[in-house]
């Protein structure tokens, strides 16, 4: 595994060197291979980048080539203010030319567990496999301020290691339920990229990238991938322990 860290001063300056690094990461992998596949991520960041890769980029990507998936979504229908597909395609993929077949969401107005089932084997189908599993070019992560990624939460860790590709999982404190990649499937990707802000995840990332003996309870403390590259990009806050 290869392990980089990056810190900058404010978000938007982060989501701008990472979106000249996205852009230059799927152009060069368009060249290699037929598609690119990139699983996104919810949360504040990504809108962030989503809004800058709408108005600077949507025509520096033949996105054409480019199949989008999420790591994971919560039970919500997709024009809820909560689904991570729907800010996605608000904000990003509704401003680009891209076919609909590309566009790979977890329906998450459907039943959690058959959902699970029928996106794995979408990722299945649609995604190149290595061991057996899905082998994202790139997946986007968040954390948690209780150190989750994707929706894998501290107290299920068994998702980790879960033989399955996805996985239905519970909020454990608002109870939402979710679906979720698997840590398998993450940890099986190419590049992996944690885009992390905030000063109240500050502790969680001292703790993680300290590899402080806590750190073991945390999700997000479990990625590390088996073939490819971890990035872990940060702002000032969110760095305030490592700086």
């Amino acid at each position: 595994m290869n392990r980089s860290l990056k810190i900058f001063p404010t978000p938007e300056e982060l989501v701008h060197s990472f979106a000249d690094d996205l852009v230059n990461f799927i152009k060069e992998a368009i060249e290699n291979q037929h598609i690119v596949t990139i699983a996104l991520s919810g949360g504040s960041t990504p809108k962030l980048l989503y809004t800058l890769l709408a108005d600077k980029y949507s025509c520096s990507v033949d996105w054409q080539k480019v199949h989008f998936f999420w790591g994971d979504e919560r039970c919500v229908p997709p024009d809820d203010i909560e689904s991570n597909y729907g800010t996605a395609y608000r904000l990003f993929l509704s401003k680009i030319n891209i076919p609909a077949a590309n566009i790979h969401r977890i329906r998450g107005e459907d039943d959690p567990e058959m959902e699970a089932a029928r996106y794995s084997t979408e990722l299945i189908i649609n995604v190149s496999l290595r061991d057996g599993l899905p082998a994202f070019n790139l997946i986007i992560l968040g954390v948690g301020d209780d150190g989750h990624t994707a929706s894998i939460f501290p107290g299920n860790l068994r998702l980790m290691d879960s033989e399955k590709v996805c996985e239905a999982a519970i909020h454990p404190v608002s109870g939402q339920k979710r679906v979720t990649i698997t840590g398998r499937v993450i940890n099986n990707a190419d590049w992996i990229t944690f885009l992390v802000t905030g000063l109240n995840k500050s502790n969680i990332v001292e703790d993680i990238l300290g590899q402080h003996e806590i750190a073991v309870n945390y999700p997000a403390s479990h990625i590390v991938p088996v073939h490819g590259n971890v990035s872990w990009i940060l702002d000032k806050r969110a760095g305030k322990y490592i700086i």
